[in-house]
Formats: structure tokens, sequence, C-alpha cells
């Protein structure tokens, strides 16, 4: 027998009433609402501010108002044979641009790790404290005089291992070397277009919105000066380190800055006359966001760091929190 059954094609949705369109454009919109909710939340995760500081810490930011009249330099010496070892090492294992500068950002990022205290920042004479380690570092494309250079930042965790820190700048350095502009150049040009004067009230807004910490996150991660680290390297160049100072825009708290490489005889206890090479090492510290021992301690755990490196191929074992 036929089958005289018609198939009809499926039909499609029927339209939403204005009640249901109006119900679903709601929730949309409440979805937008809650995911830009979890984006602030993030992005104020990254720092925030410490509150049960003592009497006299919480006021010396108002005492010493800018970063220039509160910082404190400390001059240091890294001995060499260990490192020396240890970078012959990790070059053997593939990491054939790891250097000293690598050892000296992960003994820092390891020390925040122990010591989360120099971690932290003034901002509107408030003292916070971050949860990442960001670090900024001045590159050229070559070593000419008429080469450009540019500023990169990386962002690290407090847990990263030297290897990690390796990989995080080498692949920023090599992304800057292979492309023309960085994002720092970028928006350096912008406010270039901008004519003298104007651009001079432009810096001062820009200072009246970072001292309330109303920069968006788009113009801070971008900025070198909002970071927890500045580092140079005046090795590359055959000259002793800078005593460099800091910058009163932004909330870099530290600068390090280190040299070529120096030799020298070393008169043992027995007697006994050995070569020794070193490298000077200079930090510029903002006072106000810790004391004096705090920075000791700190400072004496980066030594640790230098005479056994290989304690930064693995993960600290505990990272700690900075007070409330």
């Amino acid at each position: 027998m036929e089958n005289t059954e018609k198939h009809t094609p499926e039909q499609s949705a029927p339209p939403l009433t204005k009640k249901e369109l109006k119900r679903q454009r709601k929730a949309e919109r409440a979805e937008a609402k809650r995911k830009k909710k979890e984006i602030k939340e993030y992005e104020r995760d990254k720092f925030r501010r410490v509150r049960t500081i003592t009497p006299m810490a919480r006021l010396t930011p108002y005492i010493m108002e800018t970063r220039n009249t509160s910082q404190n330099f400390i001059f240091d010496r890294i001995n060499m044979p260990k490192i020396d070892e240890y970078i012959k090492k990790k070059q053997a294992q593939g990491l054939t641009n790891f250097n000293i500068m690598h050892v000296i950002l992960a003994a820092y990022t390891r020390a925040c790790s122990q010591r989360p205290a120099i971690n932290r920042f003034i901002r509107g004479q408030k003292v916070y404290t971050r949860k990442k380690v960001e670090i900024s570092l001045v590159v050229k494309k070559e070593m000419t005089l008429d080469s450009p250079d540019t500023v990169i930042k990386v962002i690290l965790d407090p847990s990263a291992t030297a290897d990690e820190v390796y990989a995080r700048f080498n692949e920023k350095i090599e992304n800057y070397r292979d492309t023309p502009h960085s994002s720092f150049d970028k928006l350096a040009k912008v406010l270039n277009f901008i004519p003298g004067l104007f651009l001079r009230w432009t810096i001062r807004f820009l200072r009246f919105l970072d001292y309330f910490g109303l920069l968006p996150r788009a113009l801070t991660k971008l900025s070198p000066f909002h970071a927890s680290l500045f580092i140079t390297s005046m090795g590359s160049l055959g000259i002793p380190p800078v005593v460099h100072h800091l910058y009163d825009f932004g909330t870099l708290p530290t600068f390090i800055a280190f040299g070529s490489r120096q030799r020298e005889l070393k008169v043992n206890e027995d007697g006994s006359v050995t070569k020794n090479s070193y490298v000077e090492i200079t930090y510029n510290l903002d006072e106000r966001i810790c004391d004096g021992f705090y920075y000791a301690s700190a400072l004496k755990l980066m030594r640790s760091y230098f005479k056994k490196p290989e304690i930064l191929d693995a993960p600290p074992e505990t990272v700690y929190e900075d007070i409330k």
C-alpha cells in the first residue's frame, strides 16, 4: 500500500514574545555584569591594601611623601664561581641565553615568596602589597649606539623557578627583537603626538589618577614604573653598576643594577692565594614599605640563593602571604 504521509520540514522555533524577549535581555545584562565584576575582582586581587601595619609604618608615607626622599642604597657583591657552574649547567640543558641576570631575577622572585613585604608599594600615601612579581627591564635590539631600546615587563608568580623566569623573559625579549615596536613604544608614540604644554598637563593628570588608583589596568600593565622591580645590567656595557634613583611616578619600590665581572686574588685562612671573580650589585629601596631588619633578612635570603643557585630549580615549599 502506498504511503501517502507527507513529511513536512522541521518547523523553526516560534518567535519570542515581548515578555520573553525582555526576560532574555535582562539575563544577558546580568551575565555581562557578572563577568565584568569577576574581571574587576581578578584585577583588584593582584594587589590589596595592607591595613594591619604599625602606627609608625602608617605615618611614614605622610612624612616622606616621595620615593626619591625615601630611598636607601645598598652596595653588595656576588661571588661568581658557584653561579658560573650553575649557568654552564643550564646552558648545557638548552637554555642557551641563560646568564647572571636570570639568576638575580629568580633569586629576587624567590625572596618575594618568602618575604612578601618587599613586594609592597606606596600609592596615595597608603601601603599596598602585590600577589604577583612584576619586573621591568630595558632591552636593545642590537648593542650599537644608534640601536633603539625599549622597556619590557614580565609578570611572574612568586613560586616561579629559574627555568620559568628564563622562559618568560627570553620569550619577551625575542618577541621585541622580532617586531618593530613593543606595546610600550606604541603608548609612548601616542603620548608624543600631544603638544609639549598639553603633554605636561596630561602627565600631571595621569599622576593625579595614579595617586587615587584610578589609572586603567591597561596602562599600568604597560607602564614600567608600575612594577615590583626595575633591573638594569651594566655588565654588558663593561662598566660598574649605576646607583639608580627610584621614580616618583608609578609604584616601583626597588631598583637593582649589576655591573661587569671583576677579578681578584683572595688570601685564604691557610695563607694560600686563589683567584676569585665577582659582580658588584646595587639595590635602591623604598624604605617606607618595610623596616631595615626585614630588608636585611630578604637580602640575606638572596645571598643564600647566590651561594646555592640550584635551590631555584624547584618551587618553594611554601609561598607566604603578606599580613592583612
